[in-house]
């Protein structure tokens, strides 16, 4: 069983980096997967889903409510590869990547009978449902900017231990297949790696995108926060055509 990290770098990358051309063998593929199950297969929507939480919730809550249901889900039914990919593509589609997320969702062979990633089914006809809360936050969000959160969040910064600063070298591979070494510490934030990996190959900071088990890594997290470790493998997908803005 493959996990999304392996996945993205050769199905889904592979789509990523030509997109243009994968066109003909998308639609040909998705007629196929419709005609096996007998119903149809839509494309990646836009609209997102707007809900309401029956309890205003935090950022921090949102978070914690889907790290615990993509924890939780492939445990009871389904295949894990597929609830890697549809959590890659959720939040693909979140951040408005509407491509990369199509892209994902074509590479695992996933149809959306309703274009929209709340129900979706795999090649083996298993259906996937995704709560609302995974795919788009409450109208009802409560913003962290409060007092009582800045006071909450500078308590827990310092009970945490201090970054360690010991250095170790990071592989990091390529969406062009190419694995990389990066002189890295875990005290390390994203944006100081893409800025050391455009020094050492020459890749703008503004067409690379770091993945982790299946998460986008933004440039404000540092290795010590995603838990990564010197024996892992950070996947980069790298834009081949124009540049991309990175939050």
């Amino acid at each position: 069983m493959h996990n999304l990290a392996d996945w993205i770098s050769g199905t889904v990358i592979g789509g990523c980096v030509g997109r243009s051309t994968m066109n003909g063998q998308r639609s040909a593929r998705s007629s196929t997967r419709s005609k096996k199950r007998g119903g149809r297969n839509e494309p990646l929507k836009k609209e997102r889903t707007k809900w309401k939480s029956e309890c205003p919730m935090t950022e921090g809550q949102l978070r914690n409510k889907r790290d615990e249901f993509w924890d939780t889900a492939p445990a009871f039914d389904g295949r894990k590869e597929i609830w890697d990919a549809l959590r890659a593509a959720a939040l693909a589609a979140e951040c408005n990547d509407l491509e990369l997320a199509q892209a994902i969702v074509d590479g695992a062979c996933i149809t959306l009978p309703h274009g929209s990633l709340t129900e979706s089914y795999d090649e083996l006809g298993s259906r996937y449902q995704l709560p609302a809360y995974t795919l788009a936050p409450p109208v009802n969000l409560i913003s962290e900017t409060s007092s009582e959160s800045k006071v909450a969040d500078d308590t827990q910064k310092q009970a945490q231990p201090p970054p360690c600063r010991q250095e170790f070298q990071l592989r990091v591979r390529l969406s062009t297949g190419e694995d990389v070494r990066l002189t890295a510490s875990m005290a390390d934030s994203i944006a100081e790696l893409k800025k050391r990996l455009e020094e050492q190959k020459e890749i703008g900071v503004t067409r690379q995108r770091w993945f982790f088990a299946g998460k986008l890594l933004t440039d404000k997290s540092r290795l010590q926060d995603a838990k990564i470790q010197k024996d892992f493998v950070i996947q980069v997908i790298v834009n081949m055509n124009s540049p991309v803005i990175v939050n």
